[in-house]
């Protein structure tokens, strides 16, 4: 289980709004269209995203700067746990999002790196430009 996934995004948006919309269950949910979402917004809260499809705890927050959290998909086996980090920073009128995804199966790089623009980046890009 050595496989990462690093993905640097730009948004047209302040820090505070990518940041919000990634932990605010109401935003989320409205940045994936209308899937369940629960997020407790606080370090060592649960969250159950995309009807339950993902699942995990907030380890650390830093408010308009650093998400990580331990992040599973639920078909993966029981107490399997990934870390995703999230830091955000100002670029320019803009925010970087700088993205690292670790110690997930390896055979799941493929699916993940997709997903992870299809059903995040893209999504979230769209929502932000509103």
């Amino acid at each position: 289980m050595s496989a990462n996934i690093h993905h640097e995004v730009v948004f047209q948006s302040r820090p505070n709004r990518v940041y919000e919309a990634l932990l605010n269950e109401q935003q989320f949910s409205e940045v994936t269209g209308g899937a369940p979402t629960n997020i407790v917004n606080e370090a060592g809260g649960s969250f159950s995203l995309f009807g339950g499809m993902i699942e995990g705890r907030t380890i650390e927050l830093v408010a308009n700067e650093r998400i990580v959290q331990a992040w599973r998909a639920s078909n993966w086996e029981p107490g399997l746990y990934s870390v995703a980090k999230f830091d955000i920073e100002t670029k320019g009128d803009g925010t970087l999002l700088v993205f690292t995804h670790s110690g997930f199966p390896e055979e799941q790089k493929t699916h993940l790196e997709a997903g992870w623009h299809e059903n995040y980046w893209l999504p979230l890009q769209k929502y932000l430009s509103k």
